[in-house]
């Protein structure tokens, strides 16, 4: 590196990394890459240049630090820091996950069905009923990173399969303990994506392993007591666009391995009694054409887009379960999406969404009404933790953004529904205090783009700070919800509007919405979340100084895409591991998970047009001279969804097409994480309370309003 673009000594300057032009040719178009050089690892320069950005970016926000503090602080007295779930039951047992004040990870336990509920406790076990099947607090000693990625109960219930993720890669560890006695078995299996199954005998596991792509393309099957390189390879697909997944009918009956691409899937069934037994197909993929199944009786129940864009429900002979012998149980809507499919004995489960809101549909499968269970206002609804097939019963959750989760437990028999929980919120919290609703914009084409508002009743009234989220990719929708690991009651109570854009790319509107958002509409996803900054405006909501935007990963290409198409609009923007440098990674086949993203995309290789409307919108690709807001960039090393190199390279271009503001462009590079940050709530919580403090800081909200709950309440005041 030159002396004048070696990252400085001096913590408070902005690090400037070495131009070493690179030109990147396809289509006829050269773009010229002065950063490319950060794709490599082993370069002596990297690691200097990113522990320079963390050491600026740890001085630029020093001032903060009191903020930082008193944020945290608020999130803990918000959370019951000692808590337990409901338990689920699911035959001889129940099942719940306690949390411990003052420890970092979940701890996962059963007891017997029938035995008094499990109270909230600092002490494990916390009474003589219960089981400690897994305490990650345990598991986690001596890692800096440590997550459980799946998990799975053996049909008997006396064993566990669970894979471990030390590292962020999403590399996974897959170990078996015994229940009864709460030891791990000698079976060890390295090198693991997600998924795991176990066959109806409880001494076969099946699981995934990824490619060097990170795409879980295999299936393996372990026999238990046996040496992991004996595992035989029950299924592999061969073409990278497709990821394998794996998992369990509800009534334990089959094992389905489910082959998905964005726009196509297949799935193939296996006889959970017949472990050694070979895959069959239930219907060969054609393109466009997505399904996924459950099984009832003899019956498979499928939930496919097979002309029905917003799906319908069939259901045909598991002996026969070709295309040509589904029978339509719930016609397709149009304005209705029917998106995720469950079971218990006699009922189908079917979550639906339409016109931004969600319902869950209850389907008599000898005929009848059935019940559809609606969303609270501009709020959400959604099954719950159902384990068991022989049930009467089925469980469910509604929430909003201030509204904290109830369970609720409906009898099939009689249709009444009785509440069993209410998520606690500690610290005089009252939802009555704050209030949300449903809005919309008007996009740039003309179509109207709802969004969801929370803001704290005594919000002084005229524009004030706002808080903008979006995602808007993979037919994600952004469900409002009352959040615990990220809870946004630390803004509303500094006179903070908390606003979800629901954009095209999602499909809170139907299947439509998400199909106008991508490919070579994808510009309408950038379009709707600019439309709905300038509605807050326009409306007296706030200002462009006041507005902060936020999106994480595919959001974080969101509001970098927005951010060049309208620098003007926002006062400060956040982007979390974020998908900016599109037009480079997606060109790149090598790279992690790129072949399957040219279906959300495009394949801009062999496709012109593709490759033109991606770099037309690329975040890195159309950064312009500014001036820009404040900018907070996070990344982490160890991720294989957004390569660190991303955002590296973005926060070095904005700065020097802005180099007036320069010194507000920031990045936190996480050297031990991947894509989902920190490992651990407290750490995750602290992150958090700094995400917080800069948008605060920057939209000019730091104090907090007076609480008036008593001696409960929160002790701070601005």
């Amino acid at each position: 590196m030159t002396p004048e673009s070696t990252p400085p000594a001096d913590p408070t300057r902005p690090p400037v990394a070495e131009r070493r032009p690179h030109t990147l040719r396809a289509h006829g178009d050269e773009r010229v890459d002065d950063w490319y050089w950060t794709r490599d690892r082993d370069d002596p320069s990297l690691l200097p240049l990113i522990e320079a950005e963390n050491a600026y970016a740890k001085a630029a926000t020093a001032h903060l630090e009191p903020l930082v503090e008193q944020v945290y602080q608020e999130i803990l007295a918000r959370t019951e820091l000692t808590d337990v779930t409901y338990p689920a039951p699911k035959g001889d047992w129940a099942y719940y996950v306690r949390t411990v004040d003052g420890k970092q990870h979940a701890i996962s336990c059963r007891r017997p069905r029938g035995a008094p509920a499990p109270a909230a406790s600092t002490d494990v076990p916390a009474d003589e009923h219960e089981s400690v099947m897994l305490d990650e607090n345990e598991l986690a000693e001596g890692h800096e990173y440590f997550e459980v990625g799946d998990a799975a109960l053996s049909q008997d219930q006396r064993l566990l399969a669970y894979s471990c993720d030390t590292t962020g890669g999403e590399v996974l560890t897959v170990r078996l303990r015994d229940l009864s006695r709460g030891e791990d078995l000698e079976d060890v299996i390295e090198g693991a994506s997600y998924g795991l199954a176990f066959s109806a005998d409880n001494a076969t596991l099946f699981y995934t392993r990824p490619d060097a792509a990170m795409r879980p393309f295999q299936v393996w099957r372990h026999r238990l007591a046996s040496p992991a390189n004996e595992d035989v390879k029950v299924f592999e697909e061969p073409d990278e666009r497709f990821s394998v997944g794996l998992g369990t009918t509800k009534d334990g009956e089959l094992i389905v391995i489910q082959v998905v691409s964005n726009e196509t899937s297949e799935c193939h069934t296996l006889e959970a009694a017949r472990p050694d037994g070979q895959p069959a197909v239930v219907a060969p993929r054609r393109q466009g054409v997505l399904y996924s199944l459950e099984h009832h009786h003899g019956e498979l129940l499928v939930l496919s887009n097979d002309g029905a864009e917003n799906f319908a429900l069939f259901r045909t002979p598991l002996s026969a379960p070709g295309r040509g012998q589904w029978e339509v149980l719930l016609e397709e809507r149009s304005d209705v999406r029917l998106e995720a499919l469950d079971v218990v004995e006699g009922h189908a489960l079917v979550e639906e969404r339409g016109h931004a809101a969600t319902s869950v549909r209850i389907l008599p499968l000898g005929g009848g009404e059935g019940r559809l269970i609606e969303a609270p206002p501009a709020g959400t609804v959604a099954l719950a933790e159902n384990l068991e097939f022989d049930t009467g019963v089925v469980r469910y959750q509604t929430t909003t953004l201030v509204q904290p989760r109830r369970l609720y437990e409906l009898d099939l028999a009689t249709g009444s529904s009785e509440l069993l929980w209410r998520q606690p919120v500690p610290g005089g919290y009252d939802p009555d205090r704050y209030r949300t609703e449903r809005r919309w914009a008007t996009s740039a084409d003309g179509t109207e783009v709802p969004l969801t508002l929370a803001w704290r009743l005594d919000r002084a009234p005229g524009p004030a700070p706002v808080l903008l989220y979006g995602y808007g990719a993979y037919g994600a929708s952004s469900d409002p919800a009352f959040a615990t690991r990220q809870p946004i009651t630390p803004l509303l109570d500094r006179g903070v509007t908390y606003v979800i854009a629901h954009v095209r790319g999602g499909e809170e509107l139907g299947r439509h919405w998400y199909l106008d958002g991508r490919l070579e509409h994808k510009h309408h996803s950038f379009e709707d979340f600019v439309a709905v900054a300038r509605y807050l405006v326009e409306e007296g909501w706030t200002t462009p100084a006041q507005l902060a935007a936020l999106g994480r990963s595919a959001g974080g290409l969101l509001v970098g895409a927005s951010l060049n198409l309208a620098p003007e609009a926002f006062g400060a923007v956040v982007a979390e591991v974020p998908f900016v440098d599109a037009l480079s990674t997606i060109l790149d086949a090598s790279l992690p998970l790129t072949v399957g993203e040219w279906e959300e995309w495009g394949d801009p290789i062999r496709d012109p047009a593709a490759y033109h409307w991606i770099k037309a919108y690329s975040p890195y690709d159309n950064v312009r001279s500014g001036p820009y807001p404040r900018v907070l960039v996070t990344s982490g090393m160890s991720d294989p969804r957004v390569a660190y190199f991303e955002p590296v390279k973005w926060v070095q271009k904005l700065r020097a097409a802005n180099p007036d503001r320069a010194g507000d462009i920031l990045l936190l590079v996480e050297l031990s994480a991947g894509h989902f940050g920190p490992s651990g709530r407290y750490n995750a919580w602290r992150k958090l309370a700094l995400v917080f403090a800069f948008i605060l800081d920057a939209i000019g909200a730091g104090g907090v309003q007076a609480d008036d709950g008593g001696e409960e309440g929160l002790k701070v005041t601005s």
